[in-house]
């Protein structure tokens, strides 16, 4: 259909650009060049929604006619948000923490066609039970994966069965972008399919 906007993933995040391509749909990314907040104070919720907003409004802005998709990660675990870790000694304590422990993982989602005005925002979250790991098992874990990019520092869909008992709820969401609900906005709200 010619007249099917074109779609931009808002994110640098290979783990989201691997689940839209996944689920086929024909897409460029755009990495918008913004600061998100990182503010502990602020609820999960807004920080993670507001952060999506952001980084769809600065794509969508500067590509009006495309539907922009952007999303923010973040893991709660009691009241503790954890973001990125920013060393890996704060990388190895994130893993500690979350040891045995159950926390969630929330996905803020914002679609945008800015020519159009059209927004859709959601937020998504997901139940992850943690095993009990000993010491040697959470090294060997992280030395499987690059803790360094991903909230909570760890990878559900990279070498997870390691270190997750069972996850309620959304898989992908806990990769990075809740894809049932995604595909059912872009369809709804936009206009959008997947080719394949």
């Amino acid at each position: 259909m010619p007249d099917t906007p074109q779609l931009i993933l808002a994110s640098g995040s290979p783990r989201r650009s691997d689940l839209l391509r996944e689920a086929g749909y024909d897409f460029t990314v755009v990495k918008p060049e913004i600061e998100e907040i990182e503010d502990g104070s602020i609820p999960i919720r807004i920080v993670t929604a507001e952060n999506a907003k952001l980084k769809a409004t600065a794509v969508s802005e500067a590509h009006p006619e495309a539907v922009v998709i952007a999303a923010d990660t973040l893991v709660l675990l009691g009241e503790r948000v954890l973001s990125k870790p920013l060393s890996r000694e704060e990388a190895v304590e994130m893993l500690a923490a979350l040891n045995g422990n159950s926390h969630q993982v929330f996905t803020a989602v914002t679609l945008m066609q800015d020519g159009t005005g059209k927004t859709h925002r959601f937020t998504i979250a997901t139940d992850v039970h943690f095993k009990d790991l000993t010491e040697p098992e959470m090294e060997a874990y992280h030395a499987k994966i690059n803790p360094m990019d991903k909230a909570g520092a760890y990878a559900a869909q990279e070498h997870g069965e390691l270190i997750i008992d069972r996850i309620e709820g959304s898989m992908t969401n806990v990769i990075g972008l809740p894809m049932d609900e995604v595909s059912a906005a872009l369809k709804e709200e936009f206009g959008i399919v997947p080719l394949a």
